[in-house]
């Protein structure tokens, strides 16, 4: 059982990996049509890959989740545990993250060039900068992490890779036809700027799992869990960001306390 945290650990790598394998073989996956004022994205080619690509990042943030939560409850620590999810997180939810807008710019960037057959991998390369952030953020995250007890400093990297790993839920489902603004390099670079500096910035992110369980402590949680539960009718996928705007604007606003105990 003791090894059980870091099975689940290699779990959220493997399935890291394969999103990763399919995002990359997405290619070319959307088209947009034109017509009457209105603009329509329509899927193509190995549309499906990317969906599968998200749904493997999810599985890899569920193995995420519950190795921190075996481990505590087994009483199980070890550096070698706390660096293997430092080096799974970098992949499934920097990496990962960082090729699907690698494809979002991809395609953004066709839609702009007419009878184009391919792109500078200039435009492109921008998307990486969330895999190098991430990492940076990790390794701040191992020589401070005794420090945070109730809060991370920085967004936590999967909440960035669950937020990312969305995009092609949206494109796939395209709840309110949102899935066109994936068509707007701009708005891809503003994103990617933004989550960068998110998560190296010094704002404190509440932990999703609360230190203490009473009303007083977590109502920030159930606030993000509440409004994302009650979006998912009227947005379908597209509860999942509205979610991670919550938590990013709780987490801006709500004062964490200076002093608490271990997680």
């Amino acid at each position: 059982m003791k090894h059980l945290p870091n099975l689940l650990t290699l779990a959220n790598l493997f399935c890291g990996c394969i999103a990763i394998a399919y995002i990359l073989t997405a290619q070319p996956y959307t088209s947009v049509d034109h017509q009457g004022g209105m603009s329509y994205v329509h899927w193509t080619l190995n549309a499906e890959q990317m969906y599968l690509g998200s749904i493997f990042i999810g599985i890899a943030a569920i193995c995420d989740m519950l190795d921190g939560m075996i481990a505590r409850a087994l009483n199980v620590f070890s550096p070698i545990g706390k660096d293997l999810d430092s080096l799974a997180d970098i992949v499934s939810f920097g990496v990962a993250p960082s090729v699907i807008m690698f494809k979002l710019l991809w395609d953004a960037i066709m839609g702009e060039t007419k009878g184009a057959f391919d792109v500078s991998m200039i435009g492109m390369a921008p998307a990486f900068l969330i895999a190098c952030f991430a990492a940076l953020r990790l390794a701040k995250f191992n020589i401070t992490s005794d420090k945070q007890k109730n809060y991370f400093v920085g967004m936590p990297v999967p909440a960035v890779g669950i937020f990312v790993g969305s995009f092609p839920l949206i494109l796939w489902y395209n709840p309110h036809g949102l899935s066109i603004y994936f068509q707007y390099k701009w708005a891809l670079y503003i994103i990617i700027a933004l989550l960068c500096w998110l998560m190296v910035s010094g704002v404190k992110f509440i932990k999703m799992i609360p230190s203490k369980w009473s009303i007083a402590t977590m109502w920030p949680q159930l606030v993000v869990l509440i409004v994302g539960c009650i979006a998912v009718p009227f947005l379908s996928v597209a509860a999942i960001p509205l979610a991670f705007i919550v938590y990013v604007v709780l987490s801006l606003v709500y004062k964490q306390p200076e002093t608490s105990t271990e997680n």
